[in-house]
């Protein structure tokens, strides 16, 4: 995978920190058209875009095996652009994403089909700084309860310290029966300041 490594001695004999540069799509220049319209929704905006892009557009020609045999499990925030700046193309990888990157059931369902029926071999985790869920509680279900008379049946996964957490991911993902392939699976914080990955070691 192109993720730019940049490995160094760490503080301590033996120890390696490795960083990886990326870049996120809140470090690019505003574009005009990318402003909501006064006479529509975002969605109609979505749309025309899809529109322009599909006149342009040419059949690739790919089936649905990703070409580098790797899923990405990420949070769903905005400020990540994981095929830019991970160096990912087309047809490169398969891409899971949910509110804090959390390795759920349905993750783990996703995973299963990813590698046993589409090929993929390698999973790479990616939280990050500045997490909504960092500090989030299972008060959250208990306020939508009370608001709206009906429990959600989906736990929040919220956390508190974000390397650990990704510990978690990274052994969720590793102990899981369904899943083929368990050697190389790694889990990184990515820092909405810096642009970098850090990868986290398992515990």
């Amino acid at each position: 995978m192109a993720f730019f490594v940049h490995s160094h001695s760490g503080p301590a004999p033996g120890v390696t920190i490795t960083v990886i540069a990326m870049t996120t799509s809140a470090s690019l220049p505003a574009e005009s058209e990318s402003a909501i319209p006064a006479d529509g929704t975002v969605t109609d905006r979505l749309v025309e875009a899809n529109q322009r892009y599909a006149k342009a557009f040419t059949d690739p020609g790919m089936d649905a095996r990703p070409v580098l045999q790797v899923a990405v499990v990420a949070c769903m925030d905005a400020r990540l652009d994981l095929h830019a700046a991970l160096g990912l193309e087309l047809g490169d990888c398969h891409t899971i994403r949910n509110a804090g990157g959390v390795v759920t059931d349905d993750v783990i369902r996703s995973l299963t089909i990813s590698q046993r029926a589409l090929g993929t071999r390698s999973v790479v985790l990616i939280h990050h700084s500045g997490c909504g869920l960092e500090g989030l509680s299972e008060d959250f279900r208990h306020d939508l309860e009370m608001e709206v008379g009906q429990r959600p049946t989906w736990a929040v996964e919220g956390f508190r310290d974000v390397d650990q957490d990704v510990r978690q991911s990274i052994q969720k993902v590793r102990t899981s029966p369904f899943l083929l392939h368990t050697d190389d699976v790694r889990g990184f914080v990515f820092d909405v300041k810096s642009g970098q990955l850090r990868e986290i070691q398992p515990a």
